[in-house]
């Protein structure tokens, strides 16, 4: 498994509109696009440093990961996301070394990413993304 950088930080947001208003008007990063993504049911707001995006995760329905999270947590960091060169190989390598994983298979994410999650249990309690990026 090759780590190519920091692809993102995900933050759960309670409400999308608000918070893209500060970092779009704001801080003035480039906002890329909106995108709903039905296999995590959340909608998401991206925001391009150029150096790193800044995901902006809001719950699309009741039971997502992301609406129990901001209901336990608060909201706030929710994740950070590391690309990598082989999502499927990496899934293979964590698992031999006894990692705990979310999913074991990759799913699409926002972008067309294919991802997995690292458990937090694993990591000393960060959630932990790891995304390929699609060819």
């Amino acid at each position: 498994m090759k780590i190519l950088g920091i692809e993102h930080i995900g933050i759960a947001v309670d409400d999308l509109n608000k918070t893209s208003s500060f970092w779009g008007n704001i801080l003035n990063i480039f906002h890329t696009h909106t995108e709903v993504v039905e296999s995590e049911k959340v909608t998401t707001t991206i925001f391009d440093t150029k150096k790193g995006k800044i995901e902006l995760l809001s719950s699309s329905s009741s039971n997502s990961v992301v609406e129990k999270f901001i209901k336990n947590k608060g909201t706030g960091i929710h994740h950070v996301c590391l690309e990598v060169d082989d999502v499927s190989h990496a899934i293979i390598e964590l698992k031999e070394k006894n990692i705990s994983l979310i999913n074991d298979k990759p799913k699409i994410g926002a972008e067309g990413y294919k991802i997995v999650f690292i458990h937090p249990r694993s990591t000393g309690g960060v959630l932990v993304e790891l995304a390929e990026k699609p060819k």
